[in-house]
């Protein structure tokens, strides 16, 4: 089995969610999740949290999680390419492994049994340079049009159609994906080889129920919690706090 190491970003500058990473939920703070998940699925030789927070660190290793350094604020802003952390975390960890997984606090409903299913998937498609996760549209870009001061046209160009897919029915059209974020894993080599985190052939993972669910602003959150408070949604079981988190602290 090849070597691989979960990096789980988790920078302090959230703006639509203020303190989102270490923001309780249903007990526990957002990033615990993601630890928690990293660790149980047993895939992993090391899980490493990258922060330029003492204070989301703190909360990172009470967990279970290492953070051997914290990220240079330049590397942290809300512009800042995952490139860019992504191959300063690998150069400093002065590690090799074969595989890098990219694990989001910001998915709280996915669990390890994701990272099972995406590794062995990358592992069978030896073509492949990564996996993502995806989604079937709700929303079809063959439907949907840039405006341009007082007219507008499709966005995508249908010239060559017969029935432009905007005049047609959904059933008609071909099935297009969205990205999401509760899964990524890359072989290692595509980070120096490509200078992207995803190489140049990616293979899709599917996502299951709510696993693609993304907490993005405070409308999420609250989805989030009604969610859970529901019961149509459940969070990975959290075992390694060595003491109650509190907020406050």
């Amino acid at each position: 089995m090849p070597s691989a190491v979960a990096l789980i970003p988790a920078r302090s500058g959230s703006e639509r969610v203020p303190g989102k990473n270490i923001r309780p939920l249903g007990g526990h703070p957002l990033l615990a999740y993601a630890v928690a998940t990293a660790l149980q699925a047993g895939v992993f030789q090391r899980v490493v949290c990258s922060t330029d927070s003492g204070k989301i660190a703190e909360v990172a290793q009470r967990y279970g999680a290492d953070v051997p350094f914290l990220r240079p604020p330049e590397l942290a802003t809300s512009t800042s390419p995952d490139i860019e952390w992504i191959a300063y975390t690998i150069a400093e960890l002065g590690e090799h492994y074969d595989l890098f997984a990219i694990v989001r606090a910001t998915n709280p409903f996915r669990g390890p049994d994701a990272f099972l299913r995406g590794l062995r998937q990358l592992l069978a498609t030896p073509e492949a340079d990564s996996i993502r996760a995806v989604e079937l549209v709700k929303q079809h870009p063959g439907k949907m049009w840039v405006v341009e001061g007082k007219t507008m046209r499709p966005l995508l160009d249908q010239s060559q159609l017969d029935v432009a897919w905007h005049a047609g029915q959904y059933q008609a059209l071909p099935e297009v994906y969205t990205q999401n974020s509760a899964l990524e894993i890359a072989w290692t080599r595509v980070v120096s080889q490509t200078g992207t985190r995803e190489g140049k052939v990616v293979t899709p993972f599917f996502t299951r129920g709510n696993e693609g669910f993304n907490i993005d602003d405070e409308e999420d959150w609250d989805r989030a919690r009604s969610l859970i408070e529901s019961g149509a949604a459940s969070l990975p079981d959290v075992e390694r706090s060595s003491r109650p988190y509190s907020p406050a602290e």
